[in-house]
């Protein structure tokens, strides 16, 4: 497998990373007057002062706001409408996105539907979206991250979801990335450590499969395996004590730099498989499932020797200098879920049975099935069953 010479790389977002980085919000020049506050509909950044203090830097700024706090795990297009609505009844002139993954990836969808007629679902590609251009630019956005595992701070993407028709899948577009985001590691401190252990296993994913999809270049393989390095070494210790700083800013900077590596590359059918499990099971943390498929799906491009060396380079980024076979890296990531405490996980505990399996690989394909061709090899229909099959407990 050849590393591409040939990228395109487009980085609007001005970032402040690193610990105590919240204090400097109310210096920033922000994009508008009047912000859509959007949060999550749980009490985490109330409970922890974190939604005051930006209030605070926003007074400093003198930027008015809304609170919009509707937005809660695998974010639905009716959640999307309710604050699209809200912050064109209020005149807000851009979107501020305070939270996790979930947070962030509506933002995007919100700052859409603010400015847009219609229904979300007419601009989404893939499923029964209708995939029209957008007609008229989005609100602004800026985001701050309170958790480490989306990555979507920093990018144009957010994954909703369609109860109607069980779809989940990838909403954005180049104009939305955010104009300022703030990973400020001391906001994450709180994370419990089941969501800290999620949350970075999506931001490893990211990474692994940037590395071993087919359009990986020689850029995105540079920051992908600094990333995983730094969220293997790191992730154990932050999932162990959440106030140990290094740890968190190290499994941030692994999440956040995903972001980028999913800009400049893309993810593989590894997300559009978990997608489909949450579209049809919505209490499914989407890290939790992705760790549940995740052995047998690098299992079956390592027998088909689609790309050895790529496995090699992950193996050895996550703590094994000697590592030269591909198998190496399924060894490497069994340890880091068990020192993790994710190994148990079963797709069972959350409602999911064995006889899904067809149907979980056919929605994949119906609804995301563009991340199919960043495979480095051909996986058919049976063989996305089959991965299933063998990863259920």
């Amino acid at each position: 497998m050849n590393t591409n010479m040939n990228f395109r790389l487009f980085t609007p977002t001005e970032l402040l990373f690193g610990c105590g980085k919240l204090n400097d919000l109310g210096d920033r020049a922000l994009p508008g007057k009047k912000a859509l506050l959007l949060i999550s509909s749980g009490r985490s950044v109330r409970t922890t002062g974190t939604l005051d203090r930006v209030v605070a830097q926003l007074d400093r700024a003198h930027v008015a706001h809304v609170l919009c706090a509707n937005v809660h795990e695998n974010p639905t297009k009716e959640v999307v409408t309710e604050a699209a609505a809200v912050a064109r009844e209020h005149g807000c002139d851009f979107v501020l996105a305070l939270g996790g993954g979930a947070v962030l990836d509506a933002a995007k969808a919100v700052a859409a539907m603010a400015t847009n007629p219609g229904d979300l679902w007419d601009y989404v590609h893939g499923g029964t979206g209708k995939g029209m251009p957008l007609q008229r630019p989005g609100l602004p956005i800026v985001t701050i991250a309170t958790t480490s595992g989306t990555g979507s701070e920093i990018n144009c993407w957010g994954v909703i979801s369609n109860r109607e028709t069980n779809e989940k899948i990838g909403f954005g577009r180049p104009e939305l990335n955010p104009v300022l985001a703030i990973v400020d590691p001391e906001l994450m401190r709180t994370v419990p450590a089941a969501y800290t252990a999620y949350q970075g296993f999506d931001a490893l994913f990211h990474n692994t499969e940037a590395m071993i999809s087919r359009f990986v270049n020689v850029l995105s393989e540079t920051v992908a395996l600094s990333a995983i390095e730094r969220i293997a070494r790191y992730l154990p210790r932050a999932v162990k004590n959440g106030d140990d700083l290094e740890a968190r800013t190290g499994v941030a900077y692994g999440s956040t730099i995903a972001g980028l590596t999913m800009q400049l590359t893309s993810v593989t059918a590894e997300h559009s498989m978990e997608h489909a499990m949450s579209a049809y099971h919505y209490d499914l943390p989407h890290g939790a499932g992705l760790v549940m498929i995740s052995n047998e799906f690098y299992r079956f491009f390592i027998e088909r020797h689609a790309c050895d060396a790529q496995f090699v380079k992950m193996a050895r980024a996550m703590g094994m200098p000697d590592a030269d076979e591909p198998e190496d890296f399924l060894t490497a990531l069994a340890e880091l879920q068990r020192t993790c405490g994710v190994a148990d996980l079963k797709m069972s505990d959350y409602g999911i049975a064995r006889e899904e399996c067809d149907a979980l690989a056919r929605n994949a394909r119906e609804t995301m099935g563009g991340l199919f061709a960043a495979n480095p090899c051909e996986m058919t229909h049976d063989d996305c069953r089959t991965i299933f099959e063998r990863a259920y407990r």
